[in-house]
């Protein structure tokens, strides 16, 4: 029964992750997450950023999630990135949300291109479009909560270890008490 979970859960990530990769539009996410208030202000500030259009999650006591990415310095592509991440405990469902990092300076962005960005903890509900998370861990601290696409409800942000994170809800639902550890590539262009 673990065995078939755990393929069903695979199989579900990465066909959400790959169906939207091959679909991507980079602009219409960034310009998403520039429409909102509060990542607005970390365009005009950071060094550089990643940007995920789509991260497919699903799980059921394990989980996984995948995404495809670009980073980009001064406005301009410097690299692909992927994320994979694994979590355990107790967690039900599957989500698609879209991701962006920004880098402070410098170092933050130099540690994220050179392959050290990873694990986390996380605490999170999400219900179709409406939803809250919170997420800590080396990776920096996220908040987030989505009333819709044109919601603009978000909490406070600030660098934390040279990044600050924030994810719109793109639809599912998945509720999830788990810790997990996450890890991103670097491909430069």
């Amino acid at each position: 029964m673990k065995k078939l979970s755990v393929i069903l859960i695979v199989t579900l990530m990465f066909g959400i992750s790959t169906f939207a990769a091959a679909t991507e539009d980079y602009s219409s996410t960034i310009n998403l997450f520039k429409g909102s208030s509060i990542p607005a202000k970390f365009f005009k500030t950071a060094y550089g950023y990643a940007v995920f259009p789509t991260i497919g999650k699903a799980g059921f006591v394990f989980g996984g999630s995948y995404g495809v990415g670009q980073v980009y310095r001064g406005g301009k592509v410097t690299g692909k990135s992927s994320v994979v991440k694994g979590s355990i405990g107790f967690q039900a469902g599957g989500k698609a949300f879209s991701e962006i990092i920004f880098f402070k300076d410098k170092k933050a962005y130099n540690e994220f291109i050179s392959g050290n960005f990873e694990f986390d903890a996380t605490v999170q509900a999400i219900a179709v479009t409406v939803g809250a998370e919170v997420q800590g861990g080396t990776t920096g601290v996220s908040v987030g909560a989505s009333a819709g696409p044109e919601s603009d409800v978000q909490a406070k942000a600030q660098y934390y270890k040279g990044t600050v994170t924030f994810v719109h809800s793109l639809g599912g639902l998945m509720y999830e008490l788990s810790i997990g550890g996450q890890k991103f590539t670097y491909e430069a262009l």
